[in-house]
């Protein structure tokens, strides 16, 4: 059963976005976290603890949210939070980019005593673009209010060249709910991917053609984090074939690496501890 719950739709055309997902678009965001990304991923931040822009990396915090000089560029899509959500709680305001590429499998807020709340509501999206929860595939459709469950693997894959756009909101407090205002009816059910079974010959040949080496470890994962989203398995199937794929080499610092990998993802991880591949 899915953990994640979308939680309401907002009458998102009613904002006419378009010149300020351009500017989303063009603008510069820092690498901070590119240890789980593969391809073209970015967070772009509109307010946070101290309305820097230079300031990405995600914490809990006590105190005021204050826009950055991006947020203050994009007031239509602030006017999405305000309009919507109380500001009480919520803690940082960004926009996830995501151009054909995918996510690693991971769990978020290993680095803190206390999990968050996380929203997230899709500003440009296609069918293409798709999120996963342990053993699900399943889309995220544009204005939808998704309350994701962050705290069990998960992932996502966008295979356009067009950059998907998601504002996601994190609130303190992961028990509390959230109040939404002005949401609308939701016109269609939750949109679950059917996915065919995954063969042994599948496996095998995914396992066999992999050719890891130190120099090419990082990015032949993607292609072990892909197969969730067109193959029913679950998402952290993705580190069990790795690590037999480095096995294979007979190289044991392949497999070391490969380990401590799925440890950093979905296991233990410090605060802003980079992995070095």
């Amino acid at each position: 059963m899915l953990k994640s719950q979308r939680l309401a739709t907002l009458p998102i055309d009613s904002y006419d976005l378009s010149e300020e997902l351009s500017i989303i678009d063009s603008n510069d965001a820092g690498g901070e976290y590119d240890a789980f990304t593969f391809g073209s991923w970015s967070a772009h931040v509109l307010a946070n603890s101290g309305g820097s822009d230079k300031d990405t990396s995600f914490r809990p915090y006590e105190g005021q949210l204050t826009q950055t000089e991006l947020g203050r560029k994009l007031p239509g899509i602030m006017s999405v939070v305000t309009d919507n959500f109380s500001l009480e709680r919520l803690q940082w305001v960004r926009i996830f980019s995501l151009s054909d590429g995918i996510l690693a499998p991971h769990v978020d807020f290993l680095e803190f005593s206390e999990p968050g709340t996380r929203l997230q509501i899709p500003l440009r999206t296609d069918e293409d673009s798709l999120h996963s929860e342990e053993g699900i595939v399943y889309h995220l459709r544009r204005g939808e209010v998704w309350k994701i469950h962050t705290t069990v693997p998960h992932s996502a894959r966008s295979v356009s060249p067009l950059p998907r756009l998601s504002l996601c909101l994190d609130f303190s407090g992961a028990d509390e709910p959230i109040e939404i205002r002005n949401s609308i009816p939701a016109e269609l059910p939750v949109r679950i991917i059917e996915r065919p079974p995954l063969s042994d010959a599948e496996v095998e040949e995914l396992l066999s053609s992999a050719e890891l080496t130190a120099a090419t470890l990082r990015t032949a994962f993607r292609r072990f984090a892909a197969v969730h989203f067109t193959r029913q398995a679950h998402a952290t199937a993705a580190f069990d074939w790795f690590v037999e794929a480095a096995a294979r080499t007979g190289d044991g610092a392949l497999v070391d690496k490969a380990r401590a990998f799925r440890t950093y993802c979905i296991e233990k991880r410090g605060y802003r501890e980079a992995f070095e591949w």
